[in-house]
């Protein structure tokens, strides 16, 4: 698979891997299984976001400048964050699992915060020490759960486009542990940021999938419009964002959606979307870590650092109560020094000689002269300010929000079981490298569908168009197996029929057994039996926990089968998958691979 060999673009990527709470059948014991190792379409679930950093260029050492200085730091730009709990087992799987140890040189770092729990906020991580300490320029948040066959060039490039930017123009921090000005003189590199949001209606959609609702508004047209291919063309002004859920409780509390007049005010067109999720892609100037340090009442990026940040953009006063003003004009300390910054004469915006840029908003001081008996009087400093302060601009927080396109790159978030068969099922429907040629082929695919052909037995049915079996797959006479994706080591027993199910490392489903819509966890056993008795193995829309035997004549449907009864999803038929098919009638004789 082809990765970028581009020099690193001045960013770094952090990879927050969750708790998996959704996974409770396959993550209940995240020091032996952390939800960043279970496998979407025979890879970790990690792999995916390192893969994309990797293809983008978000990778090797970062050059830290001073003002007499310039040395090489060799510290990597992409750092997997996890709890202490699952720091083993993930350093074991970046040196030991082929898929992770195949990706380029460096490697990761990976930080595991003494503070940090699998319970712990997304803003809470970003105010543990460990985590400031890594962070020294402008840097990406990616979740360990993300898929993502989108550029991220081509989205760092418009992100730089509309902000008027390079890569690290803040400069991060020297190595004397200051902020430096940025490129062009912008305090503290005072320039927005940009997420991503994905269409969850359509081919692949889950139902009951969680969404967020987003409101945006069109961004000022640039002299120089865009290409019709660009991504830009799809870059808005969030102002509003907030769960699915969140909103339909404040819309039932107050039977209504308040909306505030200074929102109005200011953007006239607002769009609304509901059907639209957050990628938790995020790409953030230095001066975020900033905001989130100084507002310990932000415990989610997605919702308060997004939200606050999005509303502090027309509502006014809100950029003050944030702190805001204090990290764009940071105040002198008591040696005379700016904190956290250095002093220009004079702050120089570049923007403004460019005859393709976008005009700014007047930040001028508005105050009024005071007659000098005024200004000589014992008038409180605060009073006196209020008539010197600047209008307090803040950048914006822009929003890729994906184009309704059946032909658009995929994006997801894996965070269910639901939509990991789903994604890992999508995943095997796309043609091997074998089939088209390393250029051609896309970022996700593998190299075989099957990896040993030859050892399938004619007198068996595996539809290689839409399946993946890894390497050292068993499998015997008489199987059906459509649209599936097995794992490395995995045996398939005489007989046995499997129809839209995911097989995780070590798994044996024995002899007749019948499988729909499962999900069966690493070396777990479905137990077979003989074709004459009346008991029959029969597994419908069900997650068999790693490790757990399932006796022969086993039939359930919607169920959670593990070693402690979790319950059942029972009234849930419609889980987002299609009806079970009976193909007895398939099997055939001598029909070979196709």
């Amino acid at each position: 698979m082809p990765h970028a060999t581009l020099p690193s673009p001045g960013f770094q990527a952090l990879i927050l891997c969750g708790p998996g709470a959704s996974f409770t059948t396959f993550t209940s014991t995240p020091q032996d299984i952390p939800k960043a190792l279970l496998p979407i379409a025979n890879r970790p679930m990690v792999w995916y976001p390192l893969e994309w950093c990797y293809r983008m260029g978000v990778t090797g050492p970062t050059y830290v400048s001073t003002n007499t200085v310039q040395r090489l730091n060799n510290f990597v730009d992409i750092t997997i964050i996890t709890p202490p709990e699952s720091l083993s087992s993930i350093e074991a799987a970046m040196s030991q699992n082929p898929h992770l140890t195949s990706l380029p040189a460096p490697k990761p770092d990976i930080v595991a915060p003494k503070d940090l729990t699998h319970a712990s906020g997304t803003g809470e991580l970003f105010r543990l020490p460990e985590v400031q300490d890594v962070i020294r320029e402008d840097f990406i948040v990616l979740p360990c759960d993300i898929v993502c066959e989108l550029d991220g060039t081509s989205l760092m490039d418009a992100w730089m486009i509309e902000q008027a930017g390079f890569g690290a123009a803040t400069g991060g921090r020297n190595e004397l542990g200051n902020v430096s000005m940025g490129i062009g003189g912008e305090k503290q590199g005072r320039r927005g940021g940009l997420g991503v949001w994905y269409q969850t209606k359509g081919e692949g959609s889950i139902k009951g999938e969680e969404t967020d609702f987003i409101a945006t508004t069109k961004l000022p047209p640039p002299v120089v419009p865009p290409p019709a291919d660009s991504l830009r063309c799809n870059i808005s002004n969030l102002v509003y964002t907030a769960p699915t859920d969140t909103l339909n409780d404040i819309t039932e509390e107050n039977k209504c959606l308040p909306i505030r007049h200074s929102l109005i005010q200011q953007h006239a067109r607002v769009r609304m979307l509901t059907t639209y999720r957050d990628a938790h892609i995020y790409v953030f100037p230095y001066w975020v870590l900033e905001m989130i340090k100084q507002n310990h009442k932000f415990e989610s990026i997605s919702e308060d650092v997004l939200g606050w940040w999005a509303k502090a953009g027309w509502q006014d006063g809100l950029g003050d109560k944030l702190g805001l003003r204090e990290i764009y004009h940071p105040t002198q300390n008591s040696n005379g020094d700016l904190e956290g910054s250095q002093l220009l004469e004079e702050e120089i915006d570049i923007a403004q000689y460019s005859s393709t840029s976008r005009s700014r908003p007047d930040t001028s001081v508005t105050s009024t002269a005071l007659a000098s008996r005024v200004q000589n009087s014992n008038i409180p400093q605060a009073v006196q300010s209020l008539t010197s302060k600047p209008k307090l601009v803040v950048p914006p927080m822009l929003a890729y929000v994906q184009p309704s396109d059946p032909d658009a790159p995929l994006i997801r978030r894996v965070d269910t079981a639901h939509l990991l068969l789903s994604v890992s099922l999508r995943l095997a429907k796309l043609p091997s490298v074998e089939e088209t040629g390393k250029d051609a082929a896309s970022p996700f695919a593998h190299h075989a569908k099957i990896a040993h052909k030859e050892s399938i037995p004619k007198r068996c049915r595996v539809e290689a168009e839409n399946s993946l079996l890894a390497e050292n797959v068993i499998v015997e006479e008489k199987c059906n197996i459509k649209e599936s994706v097995v794992g490395a080591n995995c045996k398939i027993g005489e007989g046995v029929r499997l129809l839209r199910c995911l097989l995780m490392e070590g798994v044996e489903v024995g002899s007749y057994a019948q499988l729909t819509d499962c999900i069966l966890g690493r070396r777990c056993k479905i137990e077979g039996g003989s074709p004459k008795e009346d008991d029959r193995t029969i597994l419908t829309k069900c997650e068999v926990q790693d490790g757990q035997v399932v006796e022969w004549g086993t039939e359930a449907k919607n169920e959670k089968i593990m070693r402690f009864d979790m319950g059942s999803d029972e009234g849930d038929d419609e889980g987002g998958f299609g009806d079970v098919e009976d193909f007895a009638d398939d099997q055939e004789e001598g029909i070979s691979l196709r």
